[in-house]
């Protein structure tokens, strides 16, 4: 179901109840129970404020993450996951000491469909990256 396209007031009731549900999950991420599907995601995690989900992505894993509260005007994702949140996300995920890129593509190239930021992990440490050492 898609909450964008439900009239206001059916959004007001959809937003109570992912509230409700929201209360049910800890500060940190849990595994999430479900049946993969082809072309879906592996793995899938949960906290009171985000929703993180793992897909195999052309030989790389991608984390894409949103948050679990709906603006109720649009009633898109709420927006503004900060740098210090993804990495927090990544890390009670699993993948503290994995380095991961977030794509900034061409501005022909976009695609936003939702207010989800999307991470791909890397299998060795990239030549741009900087360490603590280095800073």
């Amino acid at each position: 179901m898609d909450i964008r396209q439900l009239p206001y007031k059916e959004r007001i009731q959809a937003r109570k109840h992912l509230r409700a549900d929201n209360r049910l999950y800890p500060a940190a991420m849990v595994p999430m129970p479900f049946t993969p599907r082809e072309n879906g995601p592996f793995a899938a995690w949960r906290s009171r404020d985000f929703l993180c989900q793992a897909h195999h992505d052309n030989g790389h894993v991608r984390l894409s993450i949103n948050r679990t509260d709906i603006v109720l005007e649009t009633g898109d994702w709420v927006e503004g996951i900060t740098w210090e949140e993804l990495m927090k996300v990544k890390a009670q995920c699993g993948f503290r000491d994995e380095w991961a890129v977030e794509v900034y593509p061409p501005a022909g190239d976009v695609v936003n469909v939702a207010n989800m930021r999307h991470l791909w992990l890397l299998q060795e440490q990239p030549a741009f990256g900087w360490k603590k050492e280095d800073a």
